[in-house]
């Protein structure tokens, strides 16, 4: 049967590698890769996947079955490809998605003997409101065993964590004045922006080193002689674990109030991106997959490496026994976000990692579709630790 899952991959790896290169070409913003999923779920109804477009009130998101009608487990695969302003597939989306359509229709082709269903799960957005995170809230996972993402990097590594994070947004609202003649009569919100600043400067000392917060001024005023009656500060606000960053953001509301309080002017706060959990690596699950990954490239899994970023994968770890590892492009040292790392994924290295990559993704559904008591002891370490 393995053989045949190699076979499958051989007969469309020309499409997949043809797919991969036009999202390079033609890179989407998140919310907006209308011709991205249009390529990624055409293809899928190609091969018989059941696609309901739009799901989750995204217009970019999607959901392709293939149900064989039989008993089994239901394998979803998650598929990204969502680009960088400015830089395009600089995280290697054009990888991910063709991966996991790759794997899904490859897995497809064994149903029949095995039972059980494969889901291709498109979810745009990753690089900035991700869409798994309502998916994960409005129970499209209910119906799932597993969940796997692969992305590539400059080497292959394992699953492992990533940071919970909070995109929040404080408004504050003062009152204009001429900043010379009658300084008086104004309340400088641009004074509180800078006072919170102050403020979180002085929280640092007293976080755990896996905190992060970083943030901008976005607007801070439009003449320097007019008092700024409106300032506007957005941050990211990470942890290693949901239950501590609800501790820290408390602290950096009441950062904010004070901030207000100080200079008399108003403060609304409010999230401007949807809220990331950390990451749960499903160990069982990932020992699985790193034995195909190998199989399929021949190189060593390197330990996870430590992470201080924070992605939407994180949401459906919650919910879903899940895994986010990594496939390398041969090229150690490579530094994702960047123009090098996407034209990286078109060459023959990014091509190798698509086929490898989509290979030890349709193995690792066949062990759970045909293993039980593996699907079992996945299940009973998520009990654990969720």
């Amino acid at each position: 049967m393995r053989e045949k899952l190699i076979r499958e991959l051989h007969n469309i790896e020309p499409n997949l590698i043809r797919m991969s290169d036009h999202l390079y070409a033609n890179p989407e913003l998140g919310d907006q890769e209308f011709n991205s999923m249009e390529l990624l779920s055409d293809y899928l109804k190609e091969h018989h996947f059941e696609v309901q477009k739009g799901i989750v009130d995204r217009p970019t998101a999607f959901k392709a079955v293939f149900n064989s009608n039989k008993p089994g487990p239901t394998i979803a695969l998650l598929a990204e490809y969502d680009a960088l302003p400015g830089i395009g597939h600089g995280c290697g989306h054009n990888l991910i998605g063709t991966m996991s359509v790759g794997a899904g229709i490859a897995l497809s082709k064994l149903l029949n003997d095995t039972g059980g269903r494969v889901v291709v799960l498109g979810t745009p957005a990753e690089e900035t409101n991700g869409a798994k995170v309502p998916m994960s809230e409005q129970g499209v996972f209910d119906d799932i065993d597993v969940a796997m993402i692969l992305h590539p990097g400059d080497q292959s590594y394992e699953s492992g964590d990533s940071l919970a994070m909070d995109a929040i947004q404080f408004a504050y609202t003062g009152k204009s004045s001429h900043a010379a003649a009658s300084p008086e009569k104004g309340i400088n919100a641009l004074d509180s922006v800078i006072q919170m600043f102050n403020g979180i400067n002085a929280l640092r000392e007293h976080l755990p080193t896996d905190v992060r917060i970083h943030g901008i001024i976005s607007e801070g005023g439009q003449a320097a002689n007019v008092v700024p009656d409106y300032a506007v500060a957005q941050f990211y606000i990470r942890a290693k674990e949901r239950y501590y960053l609800n501790e820290v953001v408390e602290k950096v509301k009441n950062i904010a109030h004070g901030a207000a309080l100080m200079t008399g002017a108003t403060v609304e706060i409010k999230n401007y991106e949807l809220s990331y959990d950390d990451m749960v690596t499903n160990q069982t699950l990932s020992n699985a997959f790193n034995k195909n990954l190998e199989e399929s490239t021949k190189l060593p899994v390197l330990p996870a490496k430590l992470s201080y970023g924070s992605i939407d994968m994180g949401n459906v770890s919650q919910v879903v026994p899940a895994i986010h590892p990594y496939i390398g492009l041969n090229a150690p040292g490579l530094v994702a976000h960047t123009k090098e790392f996407a034209d990286q994924t078109i060459t023959q290295d990014g091509h190798r990692a698509l086929v490898n990559g989509a290979l030890a993704l349709a193995n690792t559904g066949y062990d759970i579709l045909t293993d039980s008591k593996l699907l079992q002891t996945i299940k009973t370490e998520f009990e654990e630790n969720n």
